[in-house]
């Protein structure tokens, strides 16, 4: 998968290939080849266009030079305006002049006409004026090159295609704020990694399609092996249970779902349904005893565990009965639609006591001998979802009395009860929260949001590549939880069930958004049919 990389972290690795022998210079080339590759891949009739390129003083500039050789190489009619007038030494100028290509600059542009006439043509700009090195607040000539490009191409109408090297020029690739010059892209083109900046707001609003492109970086880099990861569906794919032709039920697992209440139906059939659509072979859900005839016509394939309930939510006198259930599951569900009454948090509570007594054989359909293990340790695995954190977060010492590797899956409220960090400054570094608390707490966390955040405890963290509103929806929560669960079920390890089933999630909410035409009408049955055609995609 593509790697996600902080500014630091890339600097480190381009100085390391410098010393393997992929030198900064050829860094370069192969990084303007890039650019003008991806370019004229998405040109049609490259007679019908006018290419500007805007080079600012640093290394971002030079990628632009190089990148105007490849399109004028290509046939393209190109001109090159740049904040500084160019040194005549430089082997990338000289080989532009000696195809006699256009160029310009701010310093013998008197009152900014020459880049006035030539913004109000191109039909293409090149934003290469700042790129990861860039210094806030912004300033100099570069600068004002970018300060007289935005207000220009602002007041164009129908704007031309914006392509950004790296990353459009006044972005903060660490932390994704944007300077006021900043000018949004419709195409950026970044380098051997994707930057941390590239998936935090406003930032990401500001890329259009965003392009890795290969740089010839060895890959085998001590510096190389960082830990953040973008999904990508192919990796996706190998993380998927096989379906062998000469399987039964059992093959695939069996998941208990233990959710809803009278307040939240619909939460036990949403995360049900998504672990069957997973693949699960079995799917149990215990729910409060009031639930289970609105539920049962709902999901016909599921078998039922009827809880006790207190006033309809679950209550203490439930644990028990699930407990007894615990050595015939492969995997767990705890939480949606839980609410946040007492009752229910004394189940929980009473829930992780009763389970940690021993366990009569190991989890799934297979029988065994009784086990002995620490008391954290005596469940199948598990996810921890919506109302069920609220909850755990009120127990004292919650991430010893889990199963090391349980799967959390907070939103950045849940998030702040859990860790007592406001929203504010969790969302600020969404990797960053997650690693660090999945570290602390020894369990895989879920941060979820636009990019959602995979972490694992050694470090690993997973980035989707999903930033829709059609999942901003009650309930889609729930058919994550239960895709996730469902691929436990299956086998899967608790990290890769989690970046597998929100990878399928992610693409579920898109797939749902394009049949119905708009985001806006996407409810959480949207979705969960989506992980049909989205599972199709991956097999």
């Amino acid at each position: 998968m593509p790697k996600i990389v902080t500014i630091a972290e890339m600097r480190a690795i381009e100085a390391a290939a410098d010393r393997a022998g992929v030198t900064f210079a050829a860094m370069m080339e192969n990084a303007g080849r890039a650019v003008a590759e991806a370019i004229l891949a998405r040109l049609d009739d490259l007679t019908a266009h006018k290419i500007l390129v805007l080079c600012g003083s640093g290394n971002n500039g030079g990628d632009g030079l190089v990148a105007a050789h490849y399109l004028s190489n290509a046939g393209a009619r190109v001109t090159v305006y740049t904040a500084r007038a160019p040194d005549e030494a430089d082997p990338k100028v000289r080989r532009l002049r000696e195809k006699s290509a256009f160029l310009a600059d701010a310093d013998n542009d008197q009152r900014g006409r020459v880049l006035h006439n030539l913004l109000s043509s191109a039909t293409v700009v090149v934003d290469a004026v700042f790129g990861t090195g860039a210094r806030f607040p912004l300033g100099g000539a570069s600068a004002e090159l970018l300060k007289e490009a935005g207000s220009a191409l602002r007041a164009r109408v129908p704007r031309p295609f914006v392509a950004a090297v790296d990353c459009p020029s006044g972005l903060n690739c660490d932390t994704g704020a944007l300077d006021p010059l900043s000018f949004p892209a419709d195409l950026t083109v970044t380098f051997a990694a994707a930057k941390r900046g590239h998936f935090t707001f406003p930032a990401a609003d500001a890329l259009g399609e965003l392009v890795i492109a290969d740089i010839g970086l060895p890959a085998d880099l001590p510096e190389a092996q960082v830990g953040v990861e973008l999904a990508a569906a192919e990796a996706v794919r190998g993380l998927l249970p096989r379906r062998p032709r000469d399987a039964h039920k059992g093959t695939f697992g069996r998941a208990l779902v233990v959710a809803g209440s009278v307040a939240y139906t619909g939460a036990a059939y949403l995360a049900g349904a998504a672990a069957y659509r997973v693949g699960a072979g079995l799917v149990t859900l215990a729910v409060p005893e009031p639930l289970h005839p609105i539920l049962a016509g709902q999901l016909p394939e599921a078998t039922w565990l009827t809880l006790p309930d207190d006033d309809g939510a679950l209550d203490s006198g439930g644990a028990e009965l699930v407990t007894q259930e615990l050595d015939k599951v492969s995997a767990l569900l705890i939480g949606p639609g839980f609410g946040t009454a007492a009752g229910a948090g004394r189940f929980l509570d009473s829930l992780l006591v009763q389970a940690a007594g021993p366990r009569r054989r190991p989890f799934g359909f297979a029988g065994g001998a009784a086990s002995e293990a620490p008391p954290a340790a005596r469940f199948p695995p598990v996810v921890v979802d919506a109302d069920g954190l609220r909850l755990l977060a009120r127990l004292d010492d919650w991430p010893r009395r889990l199963p090391p590797g349980a799967v959390l899956t907070p939103h950045p409220g849940e998030m702040a009860a859990l860790t007592g960090v406001d929203k504010d400054t969790l969302q600020a570094d969404r990797i960053g929260a997650a690693q660090k608390y999945a570290a602390e707490w020894g369990h895989v966390v879920v941060l979820k949001g636009a990019f959602t955040v995979i972490a694992a405890p050694d470090g690993r963290a997973t980035l989707l590549p999903f930033a829709t509103p059609a999942l901003a929806r009650a309930g889609t929560g729930d058919v994550l939880a239960g895709a996730i669960v469902g691929l436990m079920a299956q086998g899967v390890g608790p990290y890769e069930a989690a970046v597998a089933g929100g990878y399928l999630h992610g693409r579920a909410g898109e797939l749902a958004a394009r049949a119905l035409g708009t985001p806006a009408a996407v409810i959480a049955g949207d979705v969960l049919d989506g992980l049909i055609e989205a599972l199709a995609e991956m097999t």
